[in-house]
């Protein structure tokens, strides 16, 4: 078994019994906990920002340019996409619902200038709300059930400043997937384009060259 596949098994059974305790999140703190004391891997730690995000600013040079536009991201992770967003010169705030994982990132970029936060999507600071001109969701959405799906995809938008960007990225679901088995539970087409409502329209969805990967652009129209 592959060093990927054992951290993906570790990381289902830690979302199991996560919801057999009625939360839907809190096996992100015991996975990086866990990963902190050499005991696991977090499986969506690819060491280096994801590709599809830095393949969007190649594509669009004239979005890689952040002074004076703030960025965010939901579920932080290991903070390579926050890190390169900060790099762009994007004011960036980054948060994650797991503590550990915010203490990691942290040791981890000492001289970071991302405002890293522990905060939870399902409660959001009133002040975050509309108040960036790029939001980076990438992997969180499908890290969680789907019964929690229609409030993180509204959660998610709600970030997104008037003239604002939404990138959605995630893996493709295979077809006759079961939808009930993860994580991930990964989006289907009806869910990524759920993204397109209260003002942020659907501009496409890229796929990867292999037809694994996908990411979907929104934006908000100006007011």
């Amino acid at each position: 078994m592959s060093q990927t596949s054992s951290a993906d098994d570790h990381a289902q059974d830690l979302a199991a019994e996560s919801l057999a305790g009625g939360s839907p999140t809190a096996w992100f703190e015991e996975l990086y906990d866990a990963a902190g004391r050499g005991e696991a891997e977090v499986p969506w730690d690819r060491g280096a920002p994801h590709p599809l995000l830095s393949e969007w600013f190649a594509q669009h040079p004239e979005e890689a340019t952040g002074h004076g536009r703030t960025a965010i991201v939901p579920g932080v992770g290991p903070g390579h996409d926050s890190e390169l967003l900060a790099s762009l010169g994007f004011r960036t705030t980054a948060f994650d619902v797991a503590p550990t994982a915010i203490d990691q990132v942290l040791a981890a970029h000492l001289d970071s200038p991302v405002d890293y936060r522990v905060a939870d999507l399902f409660e959001l600071p009133a002040a975050w709300r509309g108040a960036f001109d790029l939001v980076v969701e990438s992997m969180t959405v499908q890290s969680m059930p789907r019964d929690v799906r229609e409030a993180a995809t509204l959660a998610v938008r709600s970030l997104a400043a008037p003239g604002g960007v939404l990138l959605v990225i995630g893996g493709v679901l295979p077809a006759d997937h079961d939808l009930a088995e993860g994580p991930p539970w990964r989006l289907t087409r009806q869910e990524i384009e759920a993204f397109g409502a209260d003002g942020l329209a659907l501009q496409g969805i890229d796929v990867d060259r292999e037809g694994n990967r996908y990411r979907a652009e929104f934006r908000r129209a100006r007011r």
